[in-house]
């Protein structure tokens, strides 16, 4: 068995195993449309290799050579598929299957060329590089962020790309494929392209399989730190992203504050109405909050009836408008499941982040404030100027204890 056979043997099980893996992944939603079209495209690629071997049994090899093209192609179309659903790019089909369909007429008649000419070389790897370049141009229209995965995704690519391009002018200085289709297994270059193409076509793979991995765990850290609820951040969720919105902040110079919300009396609503009215009231407030937050503001449900809000790039002043905001609203807003003529309530704590705080004293002079704000009655915003607030906090408190006795 010459070594290009047994190269080809190898793409075969790799192909196999590639589309067994994309399937695998396929089961997860995040990945279900992109995971199958890469899988098909593998499943295309055993194909081929297994054409590729055959060949040399036909006599006439015409049929089967324009029919492993055809079906490699595809396998790069199908390829193409999963990035598009991937990237959330509309697919191209139309032009892709168009492409298919007149490169494969094309490859048909340039078998009458002589067998080492330069133009029926081309004729057959050209395409193969026009498609990975059709993906490299897939990603890069992509809305999405890209990260280092992506980048290198589409570095690889365009590598891809070249190395088709550059196979006939290889063929040429290792002197030619073969005098026939029969003899091309048998030829250097048949080796050097088999070579080529197992690196390529598992380094493209393994890093696809690396970024639907990456994207199903995000999906599942995403849902992990939601509250089915109020479709907020949970607490944990909350910390999480808070932490680096105020790091990033700090690192930028920029301002940072915190509003912290506590709807008034709610145990008392789940009394008189049921625990469904209570779950209305709290999907009303939430709702209210999701609307006015900025995409870049990360809000959370941090308790039972506890809601917290980073307010990136904005100052105490901004922050109290934005509370004041939400107080009024929420105040005015009728609830499902309560009596039309009964509004709710809220109270706020609002700190800014000071030089030399970090998220936990941030957070806690905030609920220092929102402390205050119960102590006033309810139905009010309270803020924290400074670190010094914390004293009067202190002082209510004992004097609430004295007043016991």
């Amino acid at each position: 068995m010459s070594g290009a056979n047994f190269i080809l043997l190898i793409n075969l099980a790799v192909a196999g195993l590639l589309a067994a893996s994309f399937m695998a992944v396929s089961f997860h939603d995040a990945g279900r449309a992109p995971a199958r079209w890469l899988a098909s495209g593998y499943v295309l690629g055993m194909a081929y290799s297994a054409i590729e071997f055959s060949i040399p049994v036909f006599s006439d090899a015409r049929l089967p050579v324009v029919t492993a093209f055809a079906v490699f192609l595809g396998a790069t179309i199908a390829f193409n598929g999963g990035l598009a659903r991937k990237y959330g790019v509309a697919p191209p089909w139309t032009p892709m299957l168009f492409f298919l369909a007149v490169t494969t007429i094309a490859v048909y008649f340039v078998q009458d060329l002589p067998r080492q000419s330069l133009t029926r070389m081309m004729v057959y790897q050209l395409p193969y590089a026009a498609m990975q370049f059709t993906g490299l141009g897939i990603v890069w229209q992509s809305r999405q962020g890209r990260g280092r995965l992506d980048l290198i995704l589409m570095a690889l690519l365009a590598a891809s790309g070249l190395q088709f391009a550059s196979k006939p002018f290889i063929a040429h200085a290792l002197g030619g494929w073969g005098a026939n289709p029969q003899a091309y297994l048998q030829s250097s270059y048949a080796l050097v392209s088999q070579s080529l193409g197992t690196v390529f076509a598992l380094a493209l793979a393994l890093l696809m399989l690396a970024i639907l991995v990456r994207d199903v765990l995000a999906e599942v850290t995403s849902k992990s730190e939601v509250d089915t609820l109020s479709g907020l951040l949970n607490r944990g969720g909350f910390t999480r992203h808070a932490e680096l919105a105020v790091h990033d902040a700090t690192r930028l110079g920029a301002p940072v504050a915190m509003v912290i919300a506590d709807l008034d009396h709610f145990k008392s609503v789940n009394d008189s109405f049921g625990h469904a009215s209570g779950d209305r009231v709290i999907e009303t407030f939430a709702g209210l909050l999701r609307e006015a937050a900025e995409g870049h503001h990360v809000v959370g449900r941090i308790g039972g009836e506890e809601f917290a809000i980073i307010l990136t790039g904005a100052n105490l002043a901004a922050a109290r408008l934005f509370a004041e905001g939400i107080r009024h609203a929420f105040g005015a807003s009728p609830v499902n499941g309560l009596p039309p003529d009964t509004r709710c309530t809220s109270s706020f704590g609002i700190a800014e982040l000071h030089m030399g705080e970090g998220f936990s004293d941030l957070m806690r002079r905030a609920d220092e404030a929102l402390y205050l704000a119960k102590n006033a009655g309810r139905d009010c915003v309270r803020v924290s100027t400074g670190p010094a607030d914390g004293l009067a906090v202190v002082r209510i408190g004992q004097a609430r204890i004295s007043g016991r006795g």
